[in-house]
């Protein structure tokens, strides 16, 4: 038997030996213990609900994660027994935090793994992994982020083997000593479906696709507006994209020859994230495809190493702008939503970036066009995501507005002119009375 051969069988062993049912690991949860887990697709499903199933046997147990799946425990009667710390409200997690059955934890998605360095306790922590290969390793696969801090500073290590989860490359790599509970599941890994890009998005992603040059390096998030800006960028020439989503629109563009990465300057040829969720043909592009690379979110979200390439463009959304251009992105006035996520990192890195540009869009109105996105001031208790001095161009439906290098009166303007004309000269007015032109 060669080297090779053995050394597959011993870590084929300690598999085994490690294998364990949700049941038996989430027993090992005692009373006061802190545990953490992925973002998104990398959440370990078949644990969290057995963890959940046994709240009532336990007291003070706190859970630290951002953007959850599973509802099991954040309920009405889970706080005295587990409670969760959010990093950014997700559709599942909202009302919790609305409701306070859960805590909302501020914070720029770059800077999580410091904090759970320096300030969070981690007695276990648990993920989503590809499975294991003839070296002992598994990938973090569609999670990256924070995992791999969290997983170096917990006492105790579960995984969650699923043979869907691609295998993926860059820093995201964990080996099997490492590991004190495996479990395996075969679920089909979440799936976020792809809706049909209304007028609006399609007119918001019409406007940035115009100003984005050949060569430049993208990041790009979650729904319409980026669907369509991928949509129009599908004839552009050598962009890059580093990003901390992947989605289904970059493998469009990665296909079509749009994006090939060769004008980085950071890691030239991959397209670099932290985690990824979309359709299965997403899942199959990324495995075992060296063009992409996974790393942790201090490296891809540093706004330093974001602005290292040269014609950064970040496109995010917001909920509200005021004429001053402060962008609140995260909460209907003091009700918390989502949270910052990545938008100001990006929008750093952009501004960083030699010929950056960073644009946050949103639709000149909502509620059904009886509400103005762009206002005089913001809601009373709204959160400032990004703010006046680093937002750089807003879009909406009636076009673009610069705001970087402008004066507040100008700004005003500029703004005005992108709100719904049926707001217009309302915001007109306002401004006049808050001296803004």
């Amino acid at each position: 038997m060669n080297n090779a051969a053995i050394a597959l069988s011993r870590y084929e062993q300690e598999y085994q030996q490690k294998l364990s049912t949700p049941h038996e690991v989430a027993a090992t949860v005692q009373s006061g213990d802190h545990l953490c887990f992925p973002i998104c697709a990398g959440e370990p499903t078949l644990f969290v609900k057995a963890l959940a199933a046994r709240r009532h046997e336990l007291e003070g147990v706190v859970v630290n994660q951002q953007h959850h799946l599973c509802p099991d425990y954040l309920t009405e009667d889970a706080p005295p027994h587990i409670r969760v710390n959010s990093w950014f409200t997700s559709h599942v997690s909202r009302k919790a935090v609305q409701n306070g059955w859960a805590d909302f934890v501020p914070n720029y998605f770059h800077e999580v793994p410091k904090l759970l360095r320096e300030y969070w306790p981690i007695d276990l922590a648990g993920t989503v992994v590809s499975p294991m290969d003839e070296h002992g390793f598994f990938t973090c696969s569609l999670s990256v982020a924070y995992t791999m801090e969290a997983i170096k500073k917990a006492k105790r290590v579960v995984v969650q083997v699923n043979p869907h989860a691609p295998r993926t490359h860059g820093n995201c790599h964990i080996h099997i000593s490492e590991v004190d509970f495996i479990i395996e599941c075969a679920d089909p890994i979440v799936e976020l479906a792809i809706p049909p890009i209304t007028a609006v998005e399609e007119a918001i992603g019409g406007y940035i696709a115009e100003l984005i040059e050949d060569g430049s390096t993208l990041q790009l998030g979650i729904g319409g507006i980026p669907n369509a800006v991928c949509k129009a960028l599908l004839k552009k020439r050598d962009l890059g994209i580093h990003t901390e989503m992947i989605t289904d629109g970059m493998v469009d563009l990665m296909l079509s020859g749009a994006v090939n990465n060769s004008r980085k300057n950071l890691l030239p040829g991959k397209t670099l994230g932290t985690f990824a969720l979309g359709t299965r043909r997403l899942y199959e592009f990324m495995n075992e495809n060296p063009m992409i690379e996974m790393h942790p979110v201090d490296f891809t979200n540093n706004p330093y190493n974001i602005g290292a390439n040269d014609k950064v463009v970040a496109i995010n959304a917001t909920i509200e702008v005021d004429l001053l251009g402060q962008c609140c992105s995260e909460s209907l006035g003091h009700v918390q939503w989502s949270g910052t996520g990545g938008q100001a990192d990006f929008v750093r890195g952009a501004n960083i970036s030699r010929g950056g540009k960073s644009f946050i869009t949103t639709a000149a109105t909502a509620k059904n066009g009886t509400v103005s996105s762009i206002v005089p001031t913001l809601k009373p208790g709204a959160v400032v995501t990004t703010n006046k001095n680093d937002v750089d161009y807003v879009v909406t439906e009636f076009g673009v507005a610069k705001l970087r290098g402008q004066t507040a009166r100008q700004r005003a303007v500029n703004l005005i002119n992108i709100a719904h004309p049926d707001f217009r000269e309302e915001l007109m007015a306002e401004a006049r009375r808050m001296n803004r032109i």
